[in-house]
């Protein structure tokens, strides 16, 4: 496989996981805060004000598709984010930007 058809597919994983489903938002946020520092579920739930159980449905489907990995067991379990996401964490950032832009339009009363 080219690295372009595995970036494409990265890109397509990506965009159905932070917008083509409920709760991407949050999935963005979590990997945003993931990126400065290493967190417990805890943690991040007091961060974004979301419920420990929500936080960890989330960092559950980013663990699933191999954005975050973890170490450690129960409450004290930490998230990363996964080496492939490091990797290309400019796709992520492509797609956090626009959903900014889009974010920011409805803000503002306007229709795409």
């Amino acid at each position: 496989m080219t690295s372009r058809y595995l970036d494409r597919s990265f890109k397509h994983l990506l965009q159905w996981l932070i917008v083509g489903t409920r709760g991407g938002v949050n999935r963005a946020l979590i990997i945003n805060i993931l990126r400065e520092e290493p967190r417990n579920a805890n943690q991040l739930g007091s961060l974004l004000g979301v419920d420990y159980r929500t936080v960890r449905h989330h960092l559950d489907v980013l663990e699933k598709n191999g954005l975050v990995t973890s170490m450690g067991d129960r409450y004290g379990k930490m998230y990363f984010l996964s080496s492939e996401l490091e990797e290309r964490f400019e796709v992520f950032e492509e797609i956090w930007n626009e959903i900014g832009k889009k974010l920011k339009r409805k803000e503002e009363g306007v229709n795409d």
